[in-house]
């Protein structure tokens, strides 16, 4: 932990030297424990210069997922990204978050270079190519009632677009709920999980995971996903720092999680500009039944309000939602 904490002094002191004494001073440990995760940090490929009388500079940080490299570029009071865990492989970092929860303050951040059993709505698997993604969770524990955040995960998508374009200069949108889509094609799912206390039916916690393609090519996703889902790279023909779009996603999810649920009106605006679903033709698909429809608008419990062939109008909570010239749907 001091070692990330030392990193993000050094990320947020750009290419100015920062004194040890300071840095013991800033973080309440001594300046042994300062020296020694600065020697910690070089040796996972931290470039850190010393000069005497003027301290520790970080020069260059290695290209790879690290909790440190992701600390170093987040606000010093983000909530969400308090803790940051990068792990080589796990089943989900949903799962991980749920195993850490009770024993672990909100705000606690986990990544993997790979997932093994990464899931998406519905049970369905979540393709998670080891190096080539953004699998990340964070950990919330919300003091509102269970009907105030039932709608979290549109917030979340908005936030996360917000990331993304912090990070790459392009904004995604939204195909309602909760798939992020570039160029019609899939970039990111969200998955958001709820823990209920048993006895009393009272909201827990909150796990909020989401899988953002970053450097897949079509090669990568093969004949059946090379024509819906789609990666930042591919898309912006750049390559991308994970640590850098993780480090972008946190600090928005931070925002997000300050104005919430004060700040609805403008996040739901922003949702329905974001939202691609808009004025287009749909198909519903609940269990073994589909219908035809035409997405109106968004209310104000983000639900969706659509109109039938027949003229009538319903609002869907819940349910699979294609739109038509997006992601094999024609």
């Amino acid at each position: 932990m001091s070692k990330q904490r030392v990193l993000a002094l050094l990320g947020h002191s750009g290419k100015a030297y920062l004194s040890g004494e300071a840095m013991s001073r800033e973080l309440g440990i001594s300046r042994a424990a300062v020296w020694k995760a600065i020697e910690g940090l070089r040796q996972e490929g931290y470039q850190i210069s010393s000069a005497p009388n003027r301290g520790y500079r970080l020069d260059a940080a290695p290209d790879k997922l690290s909790a440190g490299g992701i600390a170093g570029q987040l606000p010093l009071d983000c909530l969400v990204g308090r803790e940051v865990v990068v792990l080589d492989s796990v089943d989900s970092t949903n799962n991980e978050i749920k195993r850490r929860a009770a024993s672990t303050a909100e705000g606690l951040a986990v990544l993997a270079v790979e997932q093994t059993g990464g899931r998406g709505r519905r049970g369905r698997s979540f393709q998670s190519l080891p190096g080539k993604g953004m699998y990340l969770s964070v950990l919330l524990k919300p003091p509102f009632p269970l009907h105030q955040v039932v709608s979290l995960t549109a917030w979340v998508a908005v936030a996360v677009c917000d990331g993304v374009e912090d990070a790459c200069g392009v904004r995604p949108g939204i195909k309602w709920t909760n798939d992020l889509v570039l160029n019609g094609r899939k970039l990111c799912g969200i998955l958001t999980e709820l823990e209920l206390e048993g006895e009393s039916g009272e909201l827990s916690y909150i796990v909020t995971g989401m899988g953002v393609n970053v450097s897949q090519t079509a090669g990568d996703f093969g004949p059946e996903l090379a024509e819906i889902a789609t990666s930042l790279a591919r898309e912006t023909g750049n390559p991308v720092s994970v640590n850098q779009l993780a480090a972008c996603v946190l600090a928005a999810l931070d925002r997000m999680y300050r104005s919430f649920p004060q700040e609805k009106e403008g996040y739901l605006a922003r949702y329905r500009a974001d939202c691609v679903t808009l004025g287009k033709p749909v198909r519903l698909i609940r269990g073994e039944r589909s219908e035809d429809a035409f997405a109106l608008d968004v209310d104000e419990d983000f639900c969706l309000r659509v109109r039938y062939p027949d003229g009538r109008e319903e609002t869907i909570t819940a349910g699979e939602v294609s739109v038509r010239g997006l992601m094999g749907y024609t």
